[in-house]
């Protein structure tokens, strides 16, 4: 039996939807829950790209530190190398060949490891960008 004093109570309120406004109840609901799967679907595979991201400049950063480190350990035992031979130096003009010769190497080893870390840069930002571009060519067409 219903409770006459309960606000919700059926006998209190004899209220029927009319079809109409239940259909477009109904209809909104069902593009609601389409939506939020689609948007579902969306953040999902988002996060993934995102993901893949920040792993690929990881690594590209990595690779780069660790071609620095050594770069640097063969710049600093070319330098102490230098340094001793240096003061192995009997002459003034000997010196001053080491020197030139030194320099000439330090210049062309600084122009490869140069080149070499520009050429890792770009690799390692093409490999960056590889998963965001795989990712929008599902969702935009090239334009013509």
């Amino acid at each position: 039996m219903t409770n006459a004093t309960d606000p919700f109570s059926a006998s209190i309120i004899p209220f029927e939807v009319p079809e109409q406004v239940r259909a477009f109840a109904e209809k909104g609901v069902s593009q609601a829950r389409d939506n939020y799967a689609k948007f579902k679907d969306a953040a999902e595979t988002h996060n993934g790209t995102i993901e893949a991201v920040f792993t690929s400049a990881s690594r590209g950063a990595s690779a780069y530190s660790a071609k620095v480190m050594e770069f640097v350990k063969a710049n600093t035992t070319a330098a102490l190398d230098f340094a001793q031979e240096l003061l192995g130096a009997k002459s003034p003009s000997e010196a001053l060949e080491l020197w030139t010769t030194h320099s000439r190497k330090q210049f062309e080893a600084f122009t490869a490891q140069a080149k070499e870390l520009g050429e890792l840069s770009q690799r390692a930002a093409a490999e960056t960008v590889e998963p965001i571009k795989a990712s929008a060519s599902k969702y935009y067409k090239p334009a013509a």
